[in-house]
């Protein structure tokens, strides 16, 4: 992989692809990045609209539809998620019969967007494997009570991946929430975690640390 791509380091099928994009690739709503990613990838992506929601689409399905997670079955559709910050999730089946990428920042992951792209899936959770792509780490995602909040009205358990900075304020770990659901929900082999995109200037967008629009791509397809 060059520096434009990042290779996720997950037990995935033989026959399942994926990868992340970095900053070297350029900002992926733009159409010269994704000119270049489409060099990299089967098809055209199936890009969606992201709105920080549940919804989970199978592809094919038309671009821009309203979604935060698809899934597929079919062989060379890539499914795709942006980021710049929020974590993107991808998934396959151990057998390469399904595959599906999720985008999981604080308001889905809080909803249930993990719980729900499983479910899409259609297949038994301890037959998936996840990778957790690179998202803000917890030494640097700082958020408010409200967001704490929605975590625990969901699951209590959440409350170990808050740590308490301020007032009102606390340092949540993405990552540790991840694993939770899908530890909850019987996917057992879970990879990834290990970036932070707030630290690593160099290779990663960063909303909170620049305030800018520029976003990543994970990607995933049955080859």
């Amino acid at each position: 992989m060059t520096a434009e791509i990042l290779a996720p380091d997950w037990p995935a099928p033989a026959g399942v692809r994926s990868l992340v994009t970095t900053r070297a690739m350029g900002d992926m709503k733009q159409a010269a990045a994704r000119a270049k990613l489409r060099a990299l990838v089967p098809a055209e992506p199936r890009w969606m609209r992201q709105v920080h929601g549940t919804t989970v689409l199978e592809a094919p399905f038309e671009e821009g539809a309203a979604a935060d997670a698809s899934v597929t079955r079919r062989q060379g559709e890539v499914c795709v998620v942006m980021a710049a910050d929020c974590m993107p999730v991808l998934f396959a089946a151990d057998n390469g019969s399904t595959v599906g990428a999720a985008h999981a920042g604080w308001r889905g992951l809080s909803s249930g967007v993990i719980e729900a792209t499983v479910a899409r899936m259609g297949v038994p959770p301890a037959s998936l494997v996840a990778w957790l792509g690179p998202a803000i780490g917890p030494r640097a995602y700082e958020v408010g009570d409200e967001v704490r909040a929605a975590f625990l009205a969901r699951d209590a358990n959440a409350a170990s991946a808050f740590a308490a900075t301020r007032p009102g304020h606390w340092l949540l770990d993405l990552y540790a929430v991840a694993r939770q659901r899908l530890a909850a929900l019987g996917v057992e082999r879970v990879s990834g975690g290990a970036h932070c995109t707030y630290a690593e200037a160099a290779r990663f967008f960063s909303y909170r640390r620049d305030r800018a629009t520029e976003r990543m791509a994970a990607l995933v397809w049955i080859a």
